[in-house]
């Protein structure tokens, strides 16, 4: 097994790049599918959402509501801290599962685990994995995105960029770094290739 983190700011366009990624042939685990799992209703993980956060974060059919959640923690450093401590440890018993179950299903497969928060997970968060790809577009560029597309207000999508890793500390564990300041054929371009990349040192490593 070749196992590859995908990470990138929000807006950056890390999903596409999954999403090509898979189609090129990789399995694609994704911590954002991993982190709704680990606070579905009647998990463990939303009790205690709930007990730090109170009832105003749950919807009345009894789920996260993540907007109301955001609200609080993307405008509050301390509050941030208090939600990851509750979700990460749940995220990452998660994955090592999904990634164990992929190895065993195909020994040979180039597991691409998607990522948002790598480089917020601590020091040697990104040496478990044989290259580390960053997906990265400037800061106005993403800020433009999350407000036309998202429907963001521009101090709500410059908070939510500001709640996460900078550019910089993302460069700074990242192998490949894929520019995604150009059009869609140009990135998706770019993935082509570094899948031919990715498949020789999958190749030479087994």
């Amino acid at each position: 097994m070749y196992l590859l983190a995908l990470t990138g700011g929000i807006a950056s366009g890390k999903s596409l790049v999954a999403d090509r990624l898979r189609s090129l042939g990789a399995v694609h685990i994704d911590a954002d599918l991993l982190a709704r799992e680990v606070v579905a209703p009647g998990s463990e993980g939303l009790a205690e959402i709930v007990a730090a956060f109170g009832d105003s974060v749950v919807t009345p059919g009894g789920e996260l509501d993540r907007a109301a959640l955001g609200s609080i923690v993307f405008s509050d450093p301390e509050s941030l801290a208090r939600l990851n401590r509750i979700t990460h440890p749940r995220v990452r018993e998660l994955t090592a599962r999904r990634i164990a179950d992929a190895a065993a299903a195909d020994p040979e497969a180039v597991v691409v685990y998607d990522v948002p928060l790598l480089a917020e997970s601590g020091a040697g968060a990104s040496e478990a994995y044989d290259l580390v790809v960053v997906v990265a577009a400037e800061r106005a560029l993403r800020l433009r995105r999350m407000v036309e597309r998202r429907g963001m207000s521009e101090a709500e999508a410059a908070a939510r960029i500001d709640a996460q890793a900078s550019d910089a500390e993302r460069a700074a564990i990242a192998d490949v770094v894929i520019d995604n300041n150009g059009t869609v054929e140009e990135l998706l371009a770019r993935v082509d290739a570094l899948w031919v990349e990715i498949a020789a040192r999958a190749a030479a490593s087994s």
